[in-house]
């Protein structure tokens, strides 16, 4: 039997994959009310806004947009969980209900893919989505005491471990750990899932994507992408990618770099271009799906998607503007060590 990494890197190596769109905005689109968001579970705060509690109680709301996505062509199905860990869930008063948020959303996306997969004999994957939360383990919040940490690496490691733990036994393939603005925060993602691989006497496939904070190609702790990417590259991801930052054209020379850098499969989602000055996308599917086919005739990457902003529509102007071309080969590097400091190091052989 073909584990997951297995069978993803087959379907990987015959054509450029799809990874689904964003979800916030496309839940926006449902004008839910608060007690849409609340239904019965009887919690003391005000629930609105707290899209990953639909999974239990209005769960016809990821379903649809699920559903969308597959039909759109894609072939990653993220979890509706980017916030369902106990840190960002205790401003909803709901960290108590985290595992059971990240199970029911595994679940619900299992359940589709398996679905989409069995009309057509393709094969359809589920990443487990997992947030950066609000909290940096590199910086302060207080500009008088730099020294000051509002989390310590072992509480952040448990959170991400709990979360972890939920989304593959509700049947995720992977763990996502995306929007990575720290790149401290993402290491102590890979140690929880490290922790989850020794508990579960087997692998969980890792894919990372490092978001950017500036025109420079840096994330908020300073990493540039060459230098993130060689931080993490001892975890053996499945996938490192780009996701939010900005819209396709911003992020074109930061594809380049981590396309001749990384050894693994390229995955890039982007925002449907800037927000305008209302903080809505107006960057049209096929003006999307243009700019980032031409990563993929540049050879450059091997899984396409959408961030804040995109739609169903996007997905589908992406999947058929791809369709055909080949994959990305991964590049031959040279055995050298390679660290990171803000800057990439590459030691001389």
């Amino acid at each position: 039997m073909t584990t997951p990494r297995e069978q993803f890197l087959a379907e990987a190596a015959k054509r450029i994959l799809i990874t689904d769109g964003a979800f916030g905005t496309e839940i926006q689109n449902w004008k839910l009310a608060e007690a849409d968001y609340a239904g019965a579970l009887g919690l003391s705060h005000d629930q609105k806004g707290n899209n990953d509690i639909l999974a239990l109680t209005k769960p016809e709301v990821p379903e649809s947009i699920h559903r969308a996505y597959f039909e759109a062509g894609a072939d990653i199905a993220e979890t509706n969980t980017f916030s369902a860990n106990r840190i960002s869930q205790a401003d909803y008063g709901a960290e108590h209900l985290v595992r059971e948020i990240n199970v029911e959303s595994a679940r619900l996306a299992r359940r589709l893919a398996d679905e989409y997969a069995a009309k057509d004999g393709r094969p359809r994957f589920v990443a487990g989505a997992i947030g950066p939360t609000n909290k940096t383990l590199s910086l302060s919040p207080d500009v008088n005491d730099p020294g000051y940490r509002e989390i310590d690496w072992d509480t952040l490691v448990d959170v991400y471990l709990e979360q972890a733990r939920a989304l593959v036994e509700g049947g995720a393939d992977f763990i996502l750990i995306e929007t990575v603005f720290d790149t401290l925060n993402a290491k102590a993602g890979i140690m929880a899932v490290r922790k989850l691989e020794a508990e579960l006497g087997r692998e969980v496939p890792i894919m990372l994507s490092m978001t950017l904070t500036d025109l420079s190609g840096r994330n908020l702790s300073g990493h540039t992408v060459e230098a993130f990417w060689h931080a993490v590259r001892h975890a053996k991801p499945l996938t490192i990618g780009l996701n939010c930052s900005f819209g396709a054209t911003q992020l074109r020379p930061h594809v380049k770099t981590l396309a001749e850098t990384a050894d693994t499969l390229i995955m890039i989602y982007p925002n449907a271009g800037l927000p305008n000055e209302l903080g809505a996308y107006d960057e049209m599917p096929d003006t999307t799906a243009g700019f980032v086919s031409e990563w993929a005739i540049a050879g450059q990457v091997n899984v396409l998607g959408g961030c804040c902003g995109s739609t169903p529509a996007h997905i589908a102007a992406m999947a058929k503007a791809v369709a055909g071309l080949p994959a990305r080969q991964l590049p031959a590097l040279e055995p050298v060590t390679r660290l990171a400091g803000l800057e990439p190091f590459i030691m001389a052989a």
